[in-house]
């Protein structure tokens, strides 16, 4: 149809914008596969053979209709609505800045709070374009700090909170051992495997941690009794909570942006989403460092 009317292979192929062997290699395949010739090539350049014009106006019908369905498609894609999951607990304003990003780049999304094994499934199954995961502490491009929080004053510790101030001899000589509690974010084997080594060479109790049904829930149980939650600083002032960060920095989140392997969200997804997700969990933007722990250091060189 080009060379129709450029009326030369040259000016086709510059039309086309691709080289003029490739051009004339497409329409030697064409003519052998139709067993027919459809231009005539002459020295003053080339024009339809009679064959060539009866085929022609199907030729304009099928560009026509890739060009239709090539605007329907970008209209869908427009008007598609991606998924993108985070964790619960994510400050409102924290999300309306996501939204307000995939805006700006002609992308219309949801935010869908679950917890991380949930959003790890999502993403698996192809419901979410995109998912903050939990990755081992110090791995991923965002780490969270984790701590324990109280009820009142501040939990034990002074600096930095330790397990082995929790022991049952030292903080609740008369009330049994003091309960951890966790919140669904936390329930997950990368995380529950660390703690649990952790705990143990603590000398504190097998059982002593429990996960609780949700954040609003744990933080609750934490004012009306004994018990300590193991959360991020931001859950705990929510709530009105005090909070000492974790000495043991293997306990901290980790996370990474997953995206579908359909390309919901842009090529540049990754870029501009992991800061918008890390402020919405408040995660620093690569693990720090771990904070001086003195009595830990007095032990290894004693």
């Amino acid at each position: 149809m080009t060379v129709a009317g450029q009326r030369t292979f040259t000016g086709a192929a510059d039309a086309l914008g691709i080289p003029q062997p490739l051009l004339s290699r497409r329409i030697k395949n064409l003519e052998r596969e139709w067993g027919t010739q459809i231009l005539d090539r002459s020295a003053r350049g080339a024009g339809l053979t009679p064959c060539g014009e009866l085929l022609l106006p199907y030729a304009q019908d099928l560009v026509e209709r890739a060009r239709h369905l090539d605007r329907v498609a970008a209209s869908v894609s427009a008007s598609l609505v991606r998924v993108i999951g985070v964790p619960p607990e994510c400050p409102p304003s924290a999300l309306a800045r996501i939204i307000r990003a995939a805006a700006d780049r002609s992308l219309q999304v949801n935010m869908q709070e679950a917890p991380a094994r949930a959003r790890a499934a999502g993403l698996e199954a192809g419901t979410l374009a995109a998912a903050l995961l939990r990755v081992p502490a110090g791995t991923g491009p965002l780490t969270v700090r984790t701590g324990l929080a109280a009820r009142d004053g501040r939990p034990p510790g002074r600096r930095l909170a330790h397990f082995d101030t929790l022991r049952p001899r030292r903080t609740a000589p008369a009330g049994g051992p003091v309960t951890l509690l966790l919140v669904p974010e936390d329930d997950v084997e990368l995380f529950t495997g660390s703690l649990h080594q952790a705990t143990a060479r603590a000398g504190l109790p097998a059982g002593c941690t429990r996960v609780a049904s949700s954040a609003t829930a744990a933080a609750a149980e934490v004012l009306a009794g004994q018990s300590l939650l193991l959360c991020d600083e931001p859950l705990a002032r929510r709530h009105g909570l005090s909070w000492l960060p974790l000495a043991d920095r293997s306990l901290d989140r980790g996370y990474e942006i997953g995206l579908s392997a359909t390309g919901a969200l842009g090529d540049d997804a990754a870029g501009w989403l992991t800061p918008l997700l890390g402020a919405a969990v408040g995660a620093s933007a690569a693990p720090a460092g771990a904070e001086p722990d003195h009595r830990s250091q007095l032990t290894a060189r004693a």
